[in-house]
C-alpha cells in the first residue's frame, strides 16, 4: 500500500457540473476519491477519472441539513476509504468546492506538514452558539429546512417551544463534554481518521437530537484527544483547516466571476462554495489548477 496516496472524500447533492470540474481536477495517479451522493439523487451523474480511482459509495445516507445524518454520511466517507488502505491524508470536501492549488503544490504542502492535523477550529467565545446547538434537545432534527406548509409550520413551531422551554427551565445535556466548533471541511491523518472511527457509535448517538453537529464533532474529538497538540495550529480558523471559504454578513456565499484575483491569490488549498452559474469562473480556475500541473496527472479540458 502507498501511504503517500492522499484520499479525497466529497459529499455531493447537487451542482453537477461543478462537481465534474472537481474530479478532473483531482485526477491524479496519488489520489484516491471518494463520493457519498445524498440519498435522495435520483439520477447519479456520469463521472469517470484516468489516473485516480473514483468510488461511489453505494450504501447512501439520506442526508438532512443540520442533522446527524451529515455525520452519518461523513463517517459513511471515512469508513471506506480507511477500508481500502492507509493515506497519508484525508480531505472532506463538498460537491461545489474547487482545490486553489495544483495537485503537485498540494502533496508537497502536506508532505512537507506530515503529521499535523488540518481542522478550523472557530476563534473566540462560542460557548453560547455551542449551548444552544448540542446542550440542548432539538426535536424533529431532520425538519430544519422542512419548507412551508402546514406541517414545516408545525415542525418548527413545536421545536422553537421545545427550546423555549429548555431555556426556560435551565436545562442542558452533556455538561461533562467539552465542546469545540469549526467548519467541517478537514485535511486529516490516517491516525487520526482510525481514532475517529472508533468513536463513531457514541458520536452518532450523542449528537442526536441537536444541530449542526458536522461542525463539531471532529473538533471535539481533536480538542479531547492527544491529536490537540498535533493540529496545525494558527490565528486564522480556515488557514487551520486550508479552506477559503466565502462568508459575508453571516451568510454562506458563492464565488463570482469578479473573485477570481481574490481566489488565484489565496495561499490556501482549496475554495468553497461555486456553482453552475457562474461555470466561467468555475473553467478559469479549473484552467488554471490544472495549466499548473507537471505530473502526469491532468490535462485541460
Amino acid at each position: 500500500m502507498d501511504r503517500l496516496k492522499h484520499a479525497y472524500l466529497i459529499l455531493a447533492h447537487n451542482e453537477f457540473d461543478v462537481l465534474q470540474k472537481l474530479v478532473h481536477c483531482l485526477d491524479d495517479k496519488r489520489n484516491d476519491i471518494y463520493i457519498h451522493f445524498d440519498q435522495k439523487v435520483a439520477q447519479l451523474p456520469e463521472l469517470s477519472t484516468q489516473h485516480a480511482r473514483l468510488c461511489v459509495l453505494n450504501a447512501r445516507v439520506d442526508v438532512h441539513w443540520g442533522d446527524v445524518s451529515v455525520v452519518a454520511a461523513e463517517y459513511r466517507l471515512f469508513e471506506t476509504a480507511a477500508a481500502q488502505q492507509q493515506y497519508a491524508y484525508y480531505h472532506v470536501l463538498s460537491g461545489v468546492d474547487l482545490p486553489l492549488k495544483s495537485q503537485d503544490e498540494i502533496h508537497a504542502f502536506f508532505a512537507a506538514h506530515q503529521g499535523q492535523e488540518f481542522i478550523g477550529f472557530q476563534k473566540g467565545n462560542c460557548d453560547k452558539e455551542i449551548d444552544r446547538k448540542v446542550r440542548r434537545i432539538h426535536f424533529y432534527p431532520n425538519r430544519f429546512r422542512a419548507g412551508k406548509g402546514l406541517s414545516a409550520y408545525w415542525y418548527r413551531a413545536a421545536r422553537a417551544f421545545s427550546l423555549r422551554l429548555q431555556g426556560l427551565f435551565g436545562l442542558y445535556r452533556n455538561q461533562d463534554v467539552i465542546f469545540k466548533k469549526g467548519t467541517q471541511w478537514v485535511s486529516v491523518t490516517d491516525a487520526f481518521v482510525r481514532y475517529l472511527l472508533t468513536h463513531k457509535s457514541a458520536v452518532l448517538k450523542m449528537y442526536r437530537h441537536t444541530f449542526c453537529s458536522d461542525e463539531i464533532f471532529i473538533q471535539t474529538l481533536c480538542w479531547n484527544s492527544r491529536f490537540r497538540l498535533k493540529r496545525h495550529h494558527t490565528n486564522s480558523e480556515y488557514h487551520d483547516c486550508q479552506r477559503m471559504i466565502g462568508w459575508h454578513k453571516g451568510e454562506l456565499t458563492e464565488w463570482t466571476s469578479a473573485d477570481f484575483d481574490r481566489l488565484i491569490a489565496s495561499d490556501l488549498l482549496f475554495a468553497r462554495k461555486f456553482n453552475g452559474k457562474n461555470m466561467e469562473l468555475v473553467d478559469r480556475m479549473v484552467e488554471r489548477v490544472c495549466g499548473k500541473q507537471t505530473s502526469n496527472s491532468t490535462v485541460v479540458q
